[in-house]
């Protein structure tokens, strides 16, 4: 019998103890804003009815879900007709698929428990997506995302404080002073890509012109005009936005310009006044945010967006968008709960791993998730540090001891390999005085205290 080789699918990825440890950092401060902005956790299935997740994302959005085939003889429902034709064949065969991002289902969450929560209602999500995209640099097939959602309010409160909180996050992730993440936070309305299209004459085209408008940074402005012809914009209407692709200035310059740009687009005016309103609550705050970009051409693909969207992208790492988020309208209609507007950001997990480690950004005892190991001597030394183990474990001290009282060259070893940054070595002398040899790994010094003194150390009171 051959044994096949073992492999994960392309996409997808195995973490370790010490990339876990990293992700936790990432996970664990991003949780902390959060709670601080008064959001609560949810979660929802990994999969969900197609009917709720189909038709949410777009055409493109569509074509990356990945769809679960139905238990059972799931083709004994259909016929050769179908057969020769996916989109007839598909529903007949699968009900259910992995869900493609969080705000879909929790707009279904919402609308489903509608009775039990408290409106405006804040939530935070964090759990792992899938999408049948072709795997890259940074795109992957499965990966996390860090949702936080308001909905059921219009204020531009939530906007200017999910700005505040991408600040937060991302400062509290830089932890060295030597390194730094410079990072660009772009924000734009869509009521404001709406009136462009306006101004372009054509008008019911929104959605082709977000689509093609969003790849800008990726495939440049040729092939973004390009992409607008086959998507039957006409030359004229193109040549209308050549002045907001070279658009340059502060924030306020380019709203000046585009107050003039759009002044007969109601619409359009209608966003600009939006985004003022997040700049003159943030100016409220005392905040200041120097990474808050105005960009007119930023769309974020997503169909369901109709308000402020925005954009995080690192300015000294080639990657795409680390963070990503908008207001939406309609999202709850289609489960038949109309009239509610939301709003969310989401920040792409295994993105910024992949960018503070190229950055090395981690602090020095992210790898470490084990404070001091117990080392002994023989068996008898071994019996007496389970009693000092308990000690530390009992005041919340991360320790361990190594199972088994093997040569010290060994144990010393695990400690190094693990990153333990502490080691208490307990022999016949340490068990006769009572002071143990505490020994710090990385300065490679050694001192002797007693179980009293070592925790003091651990709990910061020495």
């Amino acid at each position: 019998m051959s044994k096949n080789k073992p492999s994960i699918p392309k996409g997808t990825r195995d973490f370790g103890p010490a990339e876990m440890a990293k992700r936790h950092f990432i996970l664990d401060t991003i949780k902390k804003v959060y709670q601080k902005y008064g959001y609560a956790p949810i979660e929802t299935p990994a999969m969900e009815n197609l009917s709720v997740l189909q038709g949410k994302y777009g055409d493109e959005g569509d074509q990356l879900l990945f769809k679960i085939l139905n238990s059972g003889d799931f083709l004994s429902k259909t016929d050769e007709s179908d057969r020769s034709d996916s989109k007839a064949l598909q529903p007949k065969i699968s009900e259910k698929g992995l869900r493609y991002d969080l705000t879909v289902p929790f707009a279904r969450f919402v609308v489903m428990h509608q009775h039990n929560l408290t409106f405006p209602f804040k939530r935070y999500q964090i759990q792992p997506v899938w999408r049948a995209d072709r795997p890259q640099k940074g795109r992957y097939r499965e990966f996390y995302q860090c949702d936080a959602d308001a909905i059921g309010t219009n204020s531009m409160l939530c906007e200017a404080e999910i700005v505040l909180m991408i600040q937060e996050v991302f400062k509290s992730l830089q932890t060295k002073k030597a390194n730094s993440l410079d990072y660009a936070i772009k924000i734009n309305n869509r009521k404001i890509l709406s009136g462009i299209v306006e101004v372009m004459g054509a008008e019911g085209k929104e959605t082709d012109f977000a689509v093609a408008i969003d790849k800008l940074d990726k495939i440049g402005e040729d092939k973004v005009k390009e992409e607008l012809l086959e998507r039957g914009f006409n030359q004229s209407s193109i040549d209308t936005l050549s002045p907001l692709f070279t658009l340059s200035g502060d924030n306020t310059e380019q709203l000046n310009f585009l107050k003039d740009f759009l002044k007969n687009s109601e619409k359009g005016q209608k966003g600009l006044e939006e985004l003022n309103e997040v700049f003159d609550i943030l100016d409220s705050f005392g905040a200041k945010v120097p990474q808050l970009e105005l960009d007119v051409t930023l769309a974020r693909g997503l169909s369901y967006y109709t308000g402020a969207i925005f954009e995080v992208k690192p300015k000294n790492v080639e990657m795409g968008s680390i963070c990503g988020g908008g207001r939406y309208d309609g999202l709850t209609d289609t489960f038949g709960l109309p009239d509610v507007s939301g709003v969310g950001i989401s920040f792409g997990v295994d993105r910024i791993y992949d960018v503070l480690e190229e950055l090395d950004l981690y602090p020095e005892n992210a790898e470490s998730s084990t404070e001091v190991l117990m080392v002994s001597f023989d068996e008898e030394s071994w019996k007496y540090s389970l009693k000092v183990l308990h000690r530390l474990r009992t005041a919340n001290v991360k320790a361990e001891l190594y199972p088994e009282p093997v040569k010290l060259k060994k144990q010393m070893k695990y400690a190094n390999d693990k990153q333990i940054p502490f080691v208490i070595l307990v022999g016949s002398e340490e068990m006769k005085t009572g002071d143990l040899t505490f020994k710090n790994m990385k300065e490679g010094t050694q001192e002797s205290l007693n179980a009293e003194s070592i925790l003091k150390r651990f709990l910061g009171y020495e």
